[in-house]
């Protein structure tokens, strides 16, 4: 029997990773946790990264808060996704922090979100809010990358916000932008300012945005590899 523990270094393949995430599947995060060391937190309100990083310890991801994959020597991104008891995504997804400056001449195949989405390790977790976060389960991960399809939404999508972005729009951007991908404020608090382009050309203090994945994308995703019921 392969004794279940924490990787202490990056895996050296996709093969080994995947591995080591079925591994994971069907253990709850408490047992995850007490097998790391970890202690739970009793909800995620305030430690909403908690089950990325218990992950990501049990898996040797890399990065940390870098701006590369958490597999970097992969080229590999770990996101944890928590899902309904059908298996459907209680929330969106984040992707990365969108620049809202220094954008002429971006283009998609260079974009910091195409390289994060490149190649997805998904790993669905529990997350029903009457289930203690101790008692939730690991899902079965999928080792994921987009088809010419999802690469064409995200595509026309980053496109759309981008051009918003750089024409001095960013504070018109709501969240019904995008099809399958939106632009949303992420701060830790209304204080955490950053610069960006405004409507005339100056520059503005407005809250950092991120890029996420909107549920109807993350959903059907699911649905597909793991044949669900349609989303």
């Amino acid at each position: 029997m392969f004794a279940l523990a924490p990787f202490t270094s990056p895996p050296e393949s996709e093969a080994r990773l995947l591995a080591q995430a079925q591994r994971l599947a069907g253990y709850t995060l408490g047992e995850l946790a007490t097998l790391a060391g970890l202690p739970v937190p009793r909800d995620l309100k305030r430690d909403k990264g908690w089950t990325g990083v218990l992950l990501e310890l049990w898996l040797g991801a890399s990065a940390g808060s870098k701006p590369e994959q958490d597999f970097a020597a992969l080229g590999v991104e770990l996101k944890t996704i928590p899902v309904d008891n059908q298996g459907r995504p209680l929330e969106t997804t984040f992707v990365c922090v969108a620049p809202l400056t220094g954008n002429s001449g971006v283009v998609w195949e260079t974009s910091h979100v195409r390289h994060k989405l490149k190649r997805v390790l998904w790993i669905p977790i529990e997350g029903s809010r009457e289930i203690p976060v101790a008692d939730r389960r690991v899902g079965s991960p999928l080792l994921w990358s987009p088809n010419a399809e999802e690469e064409q939404q995200l595509r026309l999508d980053w496109e759309e916000l981008m051009d918003l972005i750089v024409l001095g729009q960013v504070t018109r951007i709501t969240a019904r932008h995008g099809e399958v991908l939106q632009l949303r404020p992420k701060a830790a608090n209304s204080k955490a300012l950053t610069e960006a382009i405004g409507e005339h050309g100056e520059t503005i203090l407005t809250l950092p945005r991120g890029f996420y994945l909107k549920k109807n994308f993350t959903g059907a995703l699911l649905a597909r590899h793991f044949l669900l019921s349609p989303y």
